[in-house]
Formats: structure tokens, C-alpha cells, sequence
């Protein structure tokens, strides 16, 4: 039997910032949301989970310090990956996560296309979609790390900012995490999972590779670039073991599932927030 040849799309830096995301984003879920719906059974339970409200409130404010070392590590660790000597090419080429004009095209070819108007775009290393995934971590991570710092520690801030603004961090902070729990367990986990071309899952973050041919298909742009470089061999990567392949889907959908429980529930006990 003739063995699937893959390309090599993440390295394992990128799986591990992945995965700590994953874990810190839905435990900042679950605790946040535990003193957010504190009236309802549902939010008394979700504290139950975590040892009760102080140490789920605890838990929260340790794991957004974890979050925030975690960003700056890997703000770090981007500023490592730019190519000084060609500067513009390692920030606007191909290769770079950075939103250019190209992808503003891709969107409206894309929306063509979806009316029966249009060809396809030919997506490149990166579509337009992956990129305002990244990004929106980059406004929406440090939006919620200045609020919640300012909650933290409201004496010391209040000494630096009217008291008033206290109030204005709270709104923030509240109505931030509420888009990016809605924009994660809706948009995110539909386009990596659940579209018809990535079930039952887009395996790329775990495995860290694609089948060759999927990557010709989806990204035809990518495809021809690695050709016409000569790296479709060098960028050959193993497949991953059958023993690893089941850790990442039981892995893959437990979070999922949990995002959805939350997400769900959230909505159910929507009318019942509390303010304080």
C-alpha cells in the first residue's frame, strides 16, 4: 500500500503555542464564565468544578498571567523569525502571516465564487481567514490582559486612571471575551473542523503536516511556490503514528465539546448575568 507523501506546514513551536492556547483560552473560559453566570445552578456548578468561587476566580486571574507571559514569549519569538536582511519580503512576501491587499482580493473573489459568479481564489501559505485568526488574538489578547490587570489590582490603578474607568474595564473585558468565546466555538471550530473540506478534522495544527494532495488543493499557490523552489522534497515530513493520531481527535473534540457546553449554556443562562 503506497504511503500518502506529506508536507511540513507547523513546526513543533507552533503545535505547543497551539495547544497552550487551547487549554488557557478554555480554561479562561469556564472560570470567567463561572463568576459571569454566579446566579444561575449552571454557574454554581461551573464553580463547584474549580473548588468553589474564590478559587475559580484564583485560577482565572493566574492562568490570564499565564496567557499574557505566553503572548510576550511568543511576540518573542516572531521578532526571531523576520528576516532583517530582506525586510519587506519577510513581512509582506508569501511567507508572512501579515494582511496585504492580496488577501482583501481573496475575499472578494471568495464571496464571487460562494454566488456562482467567480472562479475560486489560488490561496497562497496562508488564507486571508488564517490570518484574521492570528490577528485577532494580537487586539483581542491585549484588550483583555490591560482590563483584566486593571480588575487585579483596582487600588494600584486607581491611583493612574479616574476610578471610573474601573467600570469601563469591566464592560471591556466582559464584552471581549464574550466575542472571542462566540468568534472561537462558532466560526474557528466550523472552519477547522466541521466544513465539509476538513471533516471529521483539519489535523494540520497536531500533525503539523498535510497530504500532499490536499495541500495542492486547497492551497495551489503554496503548492506551485514549494515546486517551482525546489522544496517539495525538502519540506517532506512523516506521518504521524496511529497511537498519536487518536490522542489528538480524543483531544480535538473534547475541546471542542467543552467549547460548545459552554458556548451553548452561555446563551441559555444569557438573561440571567450579573453585573457585580
Amino acid at each position: 500500500m503506497m504511503q500518502t507523501v506529506r508536507i511540513k506546514r507547523f513546526n513543533i513551536l507552533d503545535r505547543i503555542f497551539h495547544v497552550f492556547l487551547i487549554l488557557t483560552f478554555l480554561t479562561q473560559t469556564a472560570t470567567g464564565f463561572s463568576r459571569l453566570f454566579l446566579p444561575t445552578a449552571w454557574g454554581k456548578s461551573l464553580n463547584a468544578v474549580f473548588g468553589g468561587y474564590d478559587t475559580s476566580i484564583l485560577i482565572h486571574k493566574w492562568v490570564g498571567i499565564l496567557m499574557i507571559c505566553g503572548f510576550i514569549f511568543h511576540t518573542l519569538y516572531l521578532l526571531t523569525r523576520i528576516d532583517y536582511n530582506h525586510l519587506w519580503v519577510s513581512l509582506f512576501g508569501p511567507d508572512s502571516l501579515i494582511p496585504t491587499v492580496q488577501d482583501a482580493k481573496h475575499l472578494w473573489q471568495r464571496i464571487l465564487w460562494f454566488f456562482g459568479i467567480g472562479p475560486q481564489p489560488g490561496i497562497g501559505r496562508w488564507a486571508y481567514w488564517e490570518k484574521f485568526d492570528y490577528w485577532a488574538v494580537y487586539w483581542g489578547l491585549p484588550l483583555l490582559a490591560i482590563t483584566g490587570v486593571m480588575l487585579m489590582y483596582p487600588v494600584i490603578a486607581s491611583r493612574y486612571v479616574p476610578g471610573w474607568t474601573l467600570n469601563i474595564a469591566v464592560l471591556l473585558h466582559r464584552a471581549e471575551a464574550i466575542l472571542a468565546v462566540s468568534y472561537i466555538f462558532i466560526v474557528h471550530f466550523f472552519v477547522g473542523h466541521l466544513r465539509p473540506s476538513s471533516f471529521p478534522m483539519n489535523e494540520a495544527m497536531f500533525a503539523g503536516s498535510v497530504p500532499v494532495e490536499e495541500l495542492e488543493e486547497e492551497k495551489p499557490v503554496w503548492f506551485a511556490q514549494l515546486k517551482a523552489e525546489g522544496k517539495l522534497e525538502t519540506e517532506k515530513a512523516n506521518p504521524p503514528s496511529l497511537l498519536y493520531k487518536i490522542v489528538y481527535f480524543i483531544f480535538g473534540y473534547a475541546a471542542l465539546g467543552f467549547g460548545v457546553y459552554l458556548l451553548v449554556n452561555g446563551v441559555i443562562n444569557s438573561q440571567y448575568i450579573t453585573l457585580h
